[in-house]
């Protein structure tokens, strides 16, 4: 396990404690440790991963050779071990229940709709029983139907339906796919950021274990593919962070006793390559955009987290605060370059639509150029191009006016600590039916509640306190970036406390938050360099925080599972009034 507790970025030489400023020695008492000098540059550009121990696999009696040798291939195999039991869990019987449950209702029509015609079209209201009857040999409506929300997660969704047929296991079968796959990235991911294979597993494996995770990777719901675009654009950006850094670190020059030095002007100016893993950051930036719109907002949040990251780097090779030439242009490129891919990806997601007749038959608002749009100032621009902005200017009047009451609606204020989760399914079956046991004595409850693993989310409450407190006093870039992650995906809802808003729309920043629960829990544990007694009580308090998560997940199970319980079962897990 990596140490916490210091920073890997941003480490400069300081000045003594007699000479500090006052608002330094003011802000100690909350714990401000200021820079450190005694890391290399080397080391603080570049910091290397903490060498795993064989010593665990050979108390358990394996051979050292065969111990060595799993270790040595545990940065894979950790990670994949994780991903193999998160995958387990979300495949299981995921065609069950063999409903159209909540928003599957718009989503896997609309996506079966779009793989076979472009564009989505007007269902009859029995349109979900024949499906469900018929196993999906239904006829796909001709009528274009006005939705809101762009088509990359409904393509997503219908591919796997072209795989498995129109059916509920072929409707969820890539969101499991991908919710399993994120598994995967998040425990890259934490490896990468706090290089620790250990702490890297550990959050995929609360993530893995996480409830609301856990659902929406179960339902063809667009949130989901939309988690996993940003986390797949963060894990890119963090390889192209590592890669700029090496590269700045090499073009240092080194001192006779063979040591790296800080160079002012080689900082300020080096050119830190291509950076193809940024693009491809802002290319799965464009796909999440094209999944839901709230995509916009973290990626404004990651272009700004980028270029911080760049002036850290330049800061710690030597630059001052002076501006250059290289600098700003990079950043000015990084801007633009990433902005405009994201809209070209996203203007490419909707060819289905672009190439659909524009006479009418075509898709929602495909022929308003030719019809109502005719004459005006922009009539130089394609007829499609205007149709589309005026599609796009019809669905933000909708999202921003949204105000129609949900019973399961909720403020974004409660999300974290699950003030309000939603329910997807619900029935009542009487002893006997539908699992329910045959001795129950009275009707069980089956339901898939949309919800968090309560102690994952209210650990989580302090993880991100403490995440801050870290970015704000011992200066790491790493609680940073998580942060951003969690504001980027949450704050913004903030804005819309009027609209029509649920739970599952937090999933999208949980990642971010297994993150913070892992970066707490490796602070729990204690620095390698901690004594005996400290290591072991830490290691205690945190194997026991982190066994209580996984119980409360098994615990819930049934919840979010549709797995039939008796309804004193039931109420004994709806901890809160407002989770009936």
């Amino acid at each position: 396990m990596t140490s916490t507790a210091s920073s890997t970025d941003t480490l400069q030489g300081q000045a003594p404690h007699d000479q500090r400023q006052s608002w330094q020695q003011r802000l100690r008492r909350f714990g401000y440790t200021g820079p450190r000098s005694d890391v290399s540059v080397i080391d603080r550009l570049v910091p290397p991963y903490a060498e795993p121990s064989p010593r665990l696999w050979l108390v358990l009696g394996v051979p050292r050779t065969l111990a060595e040798r799993i270790t040595r291939w545990s940065g894979w195999g950790g990670p994949l071990l994780v991903t193999l039991m998160a995958g387990l869990m979300r495949f299981w019987h995921l065609g069950s229940p063999k409903k159209v449950i909540f928003d599957e209702t718009y989503y896997a029509k609309d996506a079966w709709a779009l793989v076979h015609r472009g564009f989505e079209v007007n269902w009859d209201k029995n349109a979900n029983d024949l499906i469900l009857q018929k196993a999906g040999h239904v006829g796909i409506p001709a009528d274009a139907a006005y939705v809101v929300h762009p088509p990359v997660g409904k393509y997503v969704i219908g591919f796997g339906e072209l795989l498995f047929g129109f059916n509920p296991f072929g409707w969820r079968f890539m969101t499991a796919l991908l919710g399993t796959l994120s598994v995967l990235l998040l425990c890259r991911i934490g490896r990468r950021l706090f290089r620790s294979t250990f702490l890297g597993c550990l959050a995929g494996a609360l993530m893995a274990v996480d409830g609301l995770h856990f659902v929406m990777s179960r339902t063809s719901l667009l949130d989901g593919v939309l988690m996993f675009f940003v986390l797949a654009a963060f894990g890119c950006l963090l390889i192209d962070r590592d890669r700029a850094r090496a590269r700045l670190a090499a073009a240092l020059p080194v001192d006779a006793d063979g040591r790296v030095r800080p160079d002012a002007y080689i900082a300020r100016t080096t050119w830190l390559g291509l950076r193809p893993w940024r693009w491809a950051a802002a290319v799965l930036m464009g796909l999440a955009i094209g999944t839901k719109w709230n995509g916009l907002y973290i990626l404004a949040a990651f272009i700004v987290m980028t270029v911080l990251w760049d002036v850290g780097a330049r800061k710690v090779a030597g630059a001052d605060y002076r501006l250059s030439l290289p600098f700003v242009v990079e950043s000015v490129v990084s801007w633009v370059a990433m902005s405009t891919v994201a809209v070209v990806v996203y203007l490419v997601s909707w060819v289905g639509w672009i190439l659909s007749p524009a006479d009418g038959t075509g898709g929602y608002f495909r022929n308003w150029a030719a019809t109502d749009g005719r004459g005006g100032n922009w009539t130089f621009l394609p007829d499609w191009l205007r149709s589309l902005w005026h599609y796009e200017h019809e669905v933000y009047k909708f999202h921003v006016g949204l105000s129609s009451p949900h019973t399961y609606q909720s403020n974004p204020w409660s999300w974290i600590v699950l003030g309000r989760p939603v329910s997807y399914f619900y029935e009542s079956p009487s002893p006997g039916v539908d699992g329910c046991p045959a001795d129950a004595g009275q009707k069980c409850a089956r339901e898939v509640l949309a919800i968090g693993t309560p102690l994952l989310w209210w650990a989580a409450c302090f993880a991100i306190a403490y995440v801050l407190w870290r970015w704000a006093f011992r200066r790491d870039w790493r609680a940073g970036a998580i942060a951003c992650g969690i504001a980027a995906g949450y704050l913004p809802w903030f804005m819309y406390q009027e609209r029509t808003i649920f739970l599952f729309y937090a999933v999208v920043f949980v990642p971010f938050l297994c993150l913070a629960v892992a970066m707490l829990i490796g602070a729990i544990a204690g620095p390698p360099g901690a004594g005996d007694v400290r290591r072991v009580i830490g290691a205690a308090g945190a194997g026991v925080l982190v066994l209580l998560i996984v119980w409360n997940f098994i615990y819930f199970w049934p919840l979010y599972t549709g797995n039939a319980i008796p309804i004193d079962d039931w109420r004994s897990r709806m901890w809160l009034d407002t989770w009936v």
